[in-house]
């Protein structure tokens, strides 16, 4: 057999991995399937959006004012999201924008950029979302995005309910009337403080707005017509009336500007500097943007394509890094309430952007009356809303790994940063699957007898118990070399070791120098051993880590029979035995 050069090898892996995936994801961005279906539903699609912006504008407006940019900022944001996103996205029923996680991720990211006068720095904000965008769309090109699939649900849970705390502490001042905190665990320290000192004037806000948005339901119940009408709106127009009618003396919305957007241009000199915090604002745009499309799939019976949708919102965040809008993802909430408004192809997403877009050139005046109380109310709604009310329920009754992973994760996400704790429960996860995999890993010692090779006959017992056949099944890999070790060393004594590879299912580094540390050991010890029916995946490793540079191709059969017919042989003449043709003759 040939040799093959390890590095050489890897490298053409590498680029053949590359190239698969980069022809396959120029295929999947392509716009044009969901160009070609918008005429398909035109009137209920702009219906639909319309709506969806009346949904958008409020949260938009909350989400900019939350994460310390400016409410300007979370209305740039759903422009973009809504039309590019619409346009490049992978879902047909996907609506992007400002979402609650992004905008908590957002605010605390900033804390560590601001200005000499306290105010963050705007600059720096929109770099580091076109940078993200950036990011996003080399996921996309990458072929990676589908890797949101093996994120253990204890996980995801942890996740949502970390963030859907975090939106609730941030705002939880504001919503008492007193300035927003600039962390978590400010925030979390203020509460006390908080209590002691509420506003009134700005509880006789924040409260029936929070009231309106948890009896909404049951009020549409009682009178059908209302049914349609979005619970933010109503919340929105609710507290602002209340503070306007009054002419509450509490904070409103500081003048937001008319007209066309500035550009903020990418500072690249700072890429090295700000490339962390931006591909942590990547990498929740993809997780926070695929599981709704995961929910949209769920909904509709459909498909979403996970690299077209990757590349949408790369699209996305990019302009909305030049207007100066808030980092965008695809939004659970609008993406529901489109489908449920008649909402069935992209074209419904644009419609909402262009609304927004027409709002946004002669909003300023109006959305400047809105106090911040009113906001804070509809966000700390979203906060409970983003609670996994899933998993909350049977919280007590995981198992203990499941209990780890998720309370680890909640933990993290709140008090150290969310993509570090998304990395530490996938690590957590991962040291449990690998656990369980070890556990039902069993290598096993066959006997001859399994075997019904009829020159097996003609072997003597003496000569069977000679032999010992090794074949461990499943994936052979660093969590479980040492159960292969301990099953071999109690497997009494032999002559000849046979090595069954036909179960292993995989093979890596660790399980390779495994097997040869074992084939050396036994050969110190006078031991003939030699490898079987090895599957191509696993002769590849084998081949690739130079196993057999040691051990000889020669001492390689395809297939066990060819093995035992040797090993019978060689007893035989060891054993001073006559072979079968000497016997026949005589």
């Amino acid at each position: 057999m040939d040799k093959i050069e390890p590095q050489e090898s890897e490298f053409k892996n590498v680029l053949v991995f590359l190239k698969r995936n980069f022809l396959r994801s120029l295929h999947e961005i392509n716009p044009w399937p969901n160009i070609r279906i918008m005429h398909t539903n035109i009137l209920q699609d702009i219906l639909a959006g319309i709506v969806v912006a009346i949904i958008a504008l409020p949260l938009a407006l909350a989400f900019g004012v939350g994460s310390g940019l400016g409410a300007i900022t979370g209305l740039y944001g759903a422009i973009c999201g809504g039309i590019i996103g619409g346009i490049f996205g992978g879902s047909r029923i996907g609506v992007s924008g400002p979402t609650g996680p992004k905008m908590a991720q957002l605010a605390m990211i900033m804390v560590g950029y601001r200005l000499a006068s306290g105010e963050p720095d705007l600059n720096v904000a929109f770099t580091m979302i076109f940078f993200s965008g950036i990011i996003l769309v080399v996921i996309a090109f990458l072929g990676i995005s589908r890797m949101i699939y093996f994120v253990p649900y204890s996980v995801v849970g942890g996740f949502m309910c970390g963030i859907g705390v975090i939106v609730m502490i941030l705002e939880f001042d504001s919503f008492m009337g007193l300035p927003s905190p600039h962390t978590v665990m400010e925030g979390v320290h203020d509460i006390p403080r908080a209590i002691m000192n509420a506003h009134p004037d700005a509880l006789a806000i924040s409260i029936p707005t929070l009231a309106i948005l948890f009896f909404w339901p049951r009020i549409t119940k009682w009178i059908k017509v209302l049914k349609h009408v979005p619970s933010p709106l109503v919340a929105l127009l609710l507290g602002t009336g209340i503070a306007n009618f009054w002419h509450l003396p509490v904070n409103y919305i500081s003048d937001i500007p008319t007209g066309l957007p500035e550009l903020y241009w990418p500072d690249w000199s700072r890429f090295g500097e700000l490339f962390w915090p931006s591909a942590s604002l990547a990498g929740l745009a993809v997780f926070d943007s695929l599981l709704t499309c995961i929910v949209a799939d769920n909904l509709t019976g459909e498909k979403h394509s996970s690299d077209r949708e990757t590349f949408g919102q790369g699209l996305a965040n990019c302009a909305a890094g030049l207007v100066g809008g808030l980092t965008t993802a695809t939004a659970t909430m609008r993406t529901v309430a489109n489908l449920q408004a008649g909402g069935k192809t992209p074209l419904a997403a644009v419609v909402h952007g262009l609304v927004l877009l027409a709002l946004v050139l002669g909003l300023g005046p109006y959305a400047e009356k809105i106090p911040l109380a009113c906001l804070a109310a509809i966000l700390f709604k979203v906060g409970i809303d983003i609670l996994d009310y899933r998993i909350l329920p049977i919280l007590h009754r995981l198992p203990l790994t499941d209990m780890l992973v998720f309370w680890t994760v909640f933990v993290v996400t709140i008090v150290e940063d969310l993509l570090v704790a998304m990395g530490v429960g996938v690590l957590l996860a991962f040291v449990r699957f690998v656990y369980e995999v070890s556990r039902v890993y069993q290598p096993k010692i066959c006997y001859l007898e399994e075997f019904s090779e009829q020159y097996l006959q003609e072997l003597g017992e003496d000569h069977k118990k000679k032999i010992k056949v090794l074949e461990p099944a499943g994936p052979l890999f660093f969590g479980n070399v040492k159960e292969l070790e301990q099953v071999y060393d109690e497997s009494g004594a032999h002559e000849i070791l046979i090595i069954k590879l036909r179960k292993v299912t995989m093979l890596d580094l660790s399980g390779a120098y495994a097997l040869e540390d074992l084939i050396q050991k036994a050969r110190n010890r006078g031991i003939t051993v030699w490898l079987c029916n090895a599957p191509p995946q696993v002769m590849q490793v084998l081949r690739q880590v130079r196993v057999f540079d040691e051990f000889g191709y020669s001492d390689y059969f395809p297939v066990i029979g060819d093995a035992l017919q040797k090993a019978k042989k060689i007893l035989e003449i060891k054993n001073g035995l006559p072979r079968e043709s000497e016997a026949m003759k005589t």
